[in-house]
């Protein structure tokens, strides 16, 4: 009984939008000896892969695009003449270097850093109506993303409580006084469930 093997056994994939079928062509194109021949299989392999992603070789950009791929899958070992200009290896590795992410020190993760962005431009505002609009619309937010992560403990006194943490002795919720919650956006169930069958 032959042996299962797993993907995760198997070599990595350069780029797993063209699946292992695609990879698997690639290395022997990169096997075959004969010029032209290798030209040929390379046509064929770029045919599949714009056939994959559902678009027509006829546009200069897509052709640009695939040739380029077929060039990062092998590693920039196959050796043809490619009839679109490839990128160095050398540029295309500074251009896939990993961005660095912005740490940021969020106390309440989900408000969110924008939330707690107009909570400190608050907290130096002066008083007056500018002020007050910006506390509601702010608690609004706040409302609406306890619901979106938080239901359970979701009210208007902790949106209250939070603001308050987040500038004490401010009063910023002196503006909540008598203040009307925007409607809480849901949304419906049956666009999930369109999204998860696509």
């Amino acid at each position: 009984m032959n042996k299962i093997r797993y993907n995760t056994e198997r070599e990595h994939l350069v780029m797993p939008e063209y699946g292992r079928a695609v990879h698997e062509m690639v290395q022997h194109c990169m096997s075959i000896e004969d010029r032209e021949e290798r030209l040929f299989c390379a046509q064929s392999i770029v045919s599949a892969m714009a056939s994959l992603l559902q678009e027509k070789l006829s546009s200069p950009e897509t052709q640009m695009k695939l040739w380029n791929h077929l060039a990062v899958i092998s590693g920039f070992k196959l050796d043809i003449d490619y009839p679109v200009e490839i990128i160095p290896q050398e540029e295309y590795v500074k251009r896939t270097t990993a961005m660095s992410k912005p740490q940021r020190n969020i106390r309440h993760r989900h408000y969110g850093y924008l939330v707690e962005q107009a909570l400190e431009v608050l907290k130096d505002m002066p008083e007056g109506e500018m002020r007050d609009a910006l506390v509601r619309q702010t608690a609004n937010r706040m409302k609406q993303s306890l619901f979106t992560w938080n239901p359970d403990v979701m009210s208007e006194e902790k949106v209250a409580n939070d603001i308050e943490r987040y500038a004490p002795g401010k009063k910023l919720t002196d503006a909540l006084e008598g203040h009307q919650y925007a409607a809480l956006m849901t949304v419906s169930t049956n666009i999930l469930k369109r999204k998860n069958k696509k």
